[in-house]
């Protein structure tokens, strides 16, 4: 009996012993992830201030090369950058709300016509937005003076449309022209300020050639900037404007298609 009492309180002992350093385990792995997820928050804070001064930091320098360039040209090429930008943004969103699903419009023409005539097709082109559906009610509109006729009005249209969506992006390629240019100008005109000064010092002095080269060039890299950034805005515009016309041609096809079947 004794034995037993002596065993089960050795027992007992470990037991506790056990536990006792399980918890001192657990508190020691808890401090450590406290630890850690306070070094972590102080790196992101320490993340998020660099980016912070990063921007700060590319607005100044932006702000800063922009007066040195001059505000006379400088402020010429900006003026291109957000009238090219303004045009490309309109186009875009006209060019976006254009597009419609010409496969389902044919369809539901077609089923207009034979259940309902020209009529109910017209109306159905009526309740549909984009250039295919205006397309297609000029063709049904001259549907019974005769398919010739009806094609004669879908190809004159077509080009009323694509006239539309063409609208003003001959600027965007003016102004994809013009901001280069303008900054070759300001760098002419810098470089020649900058022999002025040379020869009313009447030395050649490094910091005064180096010093006008410098702020002559600001304005082509500006100009070249700008350039860049329409040139994108336009090549995408001209793609969708391609996509557009392409579908209005392949939808015209099958509306002169449905009309010769629906006149037999």
């Amino acid at each position: 009996m004794k034995r037993l009492l002596s065993i089960i309180a050795i027992i007992s002992v470990v037991f506790i012993h056990n536990i006792d350093s399980n918890n001192i385990i657990f508190q020691d792995e808890m401090e450590t992830t406290e630890v850690q997820e306070a070094q972590v928050d102080s790196s992101m804070e320490v993340v998020e201030e660099m980016e912070e001064e990063v921007q700060l930091n590319f607005h100044q320098e932006l702000k800063k090369r922009f007066i040195e360039g001059g505000p006379g040209f400088m402020g010429i090429v900006l003026l291109c950058l957000i009238l090219g930008l303004a045009i490309a943004i309109e186009r875009i969103i006209f060019l976006n709300l254009s597009e419609s699903d010409s496969d389902k419009l044919t369809e539901e023409v077609e089923a207009a016509l034979k259940s309902g005539g020209v009529k109910a097709a017209k109306e159905v082109c009526k309740n549909t937005p984009g250039p295919v559906a205006s397309i297609f009610w000029q063709g049904l509109d001259r549907a019974n003076e005769g398919v010739e006729s009806a094609e004669k009005a879908v190809i004159a249209y077509g080009g009323v449309q694509m006239g539309q969506l063409e609208k003003n992006v001959s600027w965007i390629s003016l102004f994809i022209a013009l901001a280069p240019m303008l900054g070759f100008m300001g760098t002419v005109i810098g470089m020649i300020q900058a022999f002025d000064k040379i020869e009313a010092a009447g030395d050649m002095q490094p910091s005064l050639v180096a010093g006008g080269i410098k702020v002559a060039l600001l304005t082509t890299v500006f100009g070249l900037i700008v350039a860049i950034i329409l040139q994108i805005f336009y090549n995408y515009i001209i793609a969708k404007i391609d996509s557009i016309v392409n579908d209005m041609e392949n939808a015209s096809i099958s509306l002169m298609d449905i009309l010769v079947n629906n006149k037999k």
